[in-house]
């Protein structure tokens, strides 16, 4: 089988972390798995300029585009500069072809330029989101969510949130079980939703109640087959249930039912992608409750249902 081309903008002054992210997730595949070709090209390859005061050498020019199924461009220097014709019009005619687009951080500002995010959904750093919805008013902005996907097209927020939507991508190519491998090793959480909010007021606990919730999620997601009430947790965290509810969303950004949602559908796939369990049971270990709710939460989130995504999956 033909490896998955994935195809990296570089660009004059880029950011060497921005870079960096799909070469991580797509370019460093654990041995033995994965099936990616990584190249990173350049509007005008050679010498490029990065913000951390070294220099790269970027050998294959906007050809590499050509035969990529996945192209990514990770930021984009100066928001408030045009990227080249010929840079939009390559954009342009792989989306024409049916390549899926990525946007990380202000890489969005330039499929934006390009007019393909027209009245599609999409995201970009926060602090950039006022100046984007300003330039682009015909594109749906959703400016609190890590990333978005709408069709082939691709958007993340900034920094670290690049780094969860490109293991989106890797989840979706290669599974669940790829997916948190790469996450392991890289030292960051296997699954974020692309809906969870961009800025968490207490990423990492602070204190010794916010350690004891910590520990009581690790609890939960090891439990997902039993029912979890908002007021049981609160009671099991010694915390009242409006204190639970305050510090729940300041350590992950989203409400208790959103998070056990996204946690429940991730150990879902799991289990579709590497078991034979049949789907009644499948809804019972991941704590649905029933076959229907599976398929009706399972088909919202991805639109198939569990059957279809399990045959989907083994034939890729």
């Amino acid at each position: 089988m033909l490896p998955h081309r994935v195809a990296v903008l570089a660009f004059d002054r880029i950011s060497p972390f921005h870079l960096s992210v799909p070469g991580l997730v797509f370019g460093e595949s654990l041995p033995g798995e994965g099936n990616y070709q990584l190249l990173v090209c350049a509007a005008a390859p050679g010498r490029l300029t990065t913000t951390a005061g070294f220099e790269l050498v970027v050998e294959h020019g906007l050809e590499a585009l050509h035969g990529a199924q996945t192209i990514i461009v990770p930021s984009w220097h100066n928001p408030h500069e045009r990227p080249p014709q010929v840079l939009l019009d390559a954009l342009i005619a792989a989306h024409g072809r049916g390549a899926q687009l990525v946007g990380l951080c202000l890489g969005a500002f330039v499929l934006a330029e390009a007019g393909l995010l027209d009245g599609r959904q999409a995201t970009t750093h926060w602090a950039w989101a006022r100046e984007f919805a300003e330039r682009f008013p015909g594109v749906r902005l959703d400016a609190d969510v890590l990333y978005v996907e709408d069709g082939n097209l691709l958007t993340s927020a900034g920094t670290a949130a690049g780094i969860d939507c490109c293991l989106h991508l890797l989840r979706q190519h290669c599974g669940a079980e790829m997916a948190n491998k790469v996450a392991r090793r890289l030292v960051v959480p296997p699954h974020r939703q692309g809906g969870q909010a961009q800025f968490i007021e207490q990423p990492l606990p602070a204190t010794r109640r916010d350690d004891r919730l910590a520990d009581l999620l690790d609890w939960v997601r090891a439990s997902l087959d039993q029912p979890h009430s908002l007021d049981r947790l609160a009671d099991k965290a010694l915390m009242s249930r409006r204190s639970f509810t305050r510090h729940f969303r300041q350590l992950t950004g989203t409400t208790l039912g959103d998070w056990l949602l996204a946690e429940r559908l991730a150990l879902s796939q799991r289990l579709l992608e590497s078991t034979d369990q049949p789907i009644d049971s499948i809804a019972g270990l991941a704590g649905f409750g029933s076959p229907v709710s599976l398929r009706h939460h399972f088909g919202r989130a991805f639109g198939v249902s569990p059957s279809h995504y399990r045959q989907s999956f083994r034939g890729r």
